[in-house]
């Protein structure tokens, strides 16, 4: 009997150390599941705040909801961080502002990321690079992928720890200017760490960065297979739009090309060209100018025959009189017109004329070319 009472007592003990066992084993799951869940809830809720140097702008955007991008909140921040000097923004990489949130809260840091350059315009960053060799020709701040900060709270050599560490994509250091690069393209850093350097930073050996040596550490493989995966992942789910699995496997395994309207993809119509008004003044026919007296070996012959000028348009402001060819007023006698041009007889008389002949000539009017007429008795003798 008392060897089956200790029997029982034993498996008792036994079921409650079971039982003890799994509660503690349950505990921790719980516990670390509650972990997880807090963690995942901490990161699908995302605001930033900004102080851009150059424009004293300053914002505090949330641009990740319910582990969605705000799509309102990323116009936000494509504004905010447009290329300032010619105010063109840029459609920025989400994924760059989730670098950023993960270097924010592990640096601690309690001020406003201060951005020294963010998107560049072709034009600026053509600019820059004339003024110095350290601009790439073709950066990813060009691209909306780079950002160069500071946190003014933070030592600039513990920033760019805390980015390297990270392995999402490139991290400059410019200690005299006390700012960080951070892009979302490929692994790497500049400059380069020492092979003392780098291994304290990442002492298991496990890194895509390289050293100034150019030997890669002692885990860089497996690095590579593990990190460009991830990095891999991450960008299928910024270009999803947000961090559900569907989205994910969506972006990873094929999405439709979004339809366009059919009459995007036909060439918009050219305008019709614009008419100009003509800048020369219009042209007004005037009257030809009258003919000059005729000489008197002209007289000699017959008159040509003088075609009328054409009628001018109804809405012409000016009328042409059709004149006739004047008729001659001197006689027949060249060398007598030449002499009393010069008789001194003829000086004092104060005649006037008029086309006709010189039977018809009237002392009180003058009309006609200024020419002298012949004396009144020769004219008088031809008529005879």
């Amino acid at each position: 009997m008392r060897s089956a009472s200790i029997a029982c007592d034993s498996s008792r003990l036994f079921f409650l150390r079971l039982v003890f066992c799994s509660a503690a084993a349950t505990t921790g799951l719980l516990a670390g599941a509650l972990a997880t869940r807090d963690a995942a809830a901490e990161g699908d809720t995302r605001s930033l705040t900004f102080l851009h140097t150059h424009t004293r702008e300053t914002a505090t955007i949330t641009y990740r909801r319910n582990g969605r991008y705000d799509e309102q909140a990323l116009e936000q921040l494509n504004w905010l961080l447009r290329d300032w000097r010619v105010g063109e923004p840029a459609k920025m990489d989400p994924r760059l502002f989730d670098i950023l949130w993960e270097v924010y809260r592990e640096s601690g840091s309690r001020e406003p990321i201060n951005v020294i350059s963010a998107y560049r315009s072709p034009a600026t960053n053509g600019m820059l690079r004339r003024r110095s060799s350290g601009v790439s020709e073709h950066s990813q701040h060009m691209r909306g992928k780079a950002m160069d900060i500071r946190l003014p709270d933070v030592e600039t050599g513990r920033l760019r720890a805390i980015a390297m560490r990270m392995q999402y994509g490139g991290v400059g250091y410019y200690p005299s200017s006390q700012f960080v690069h951070v892009d979302t393209g490929n692994v790497r850093a500049w400059p380069r760490m020492s092979q003392d350097q780098l291994v304290r930073l990442f002492p298991d050996g496990k890194t895509l960065h390289l050293p100034s040596s150019g030997k890669p550490l002692a885990r860089y493989d497996e690095a590579k297979a593990e990190i460009l995966q991830r990095n891999a992942a991450l960008a299928a789910q910024a270009s999803a739009g947000g961090g559900s699995f569907g989205s994910i496997m969506t972006a990873l395994f094929g999405r439709k090309a979004p339809t366009q309207n059919a009459a995007s993809d036909q060439e918009p119509a050219k305008a019709a060209p614009i008419q100009l008004a003509s800048a020369e003044p219009d042209v007004v026919a005037l009257p030809p100018p009258p003919l000059p007296p005729q000489r008197p070996k002209d007289l000699l012959a017959a008159p040509e025959a003088v075609e009328p000028a054409p009628a001018e348009p109804a809405t012409a402001a000016l009328v042409t009189a059709q004149l006739s060819p004047p008729e001659p007023v001197l006689g027949f006698d060249e060398q007598a017109a030449v002499r009393a041009l010069f008789d001194p007889r003829t000086l004092a008389v104060s005649v006037g004329f008029a086309p006709g002949r010189a039977s018809e000539l009237n002392a009180k009017s003058f009309s006609g070319p200024a020419v002298k007429p012949l004396p009144l008795v020769r004219q008088a003798q031809l008529d005879l």
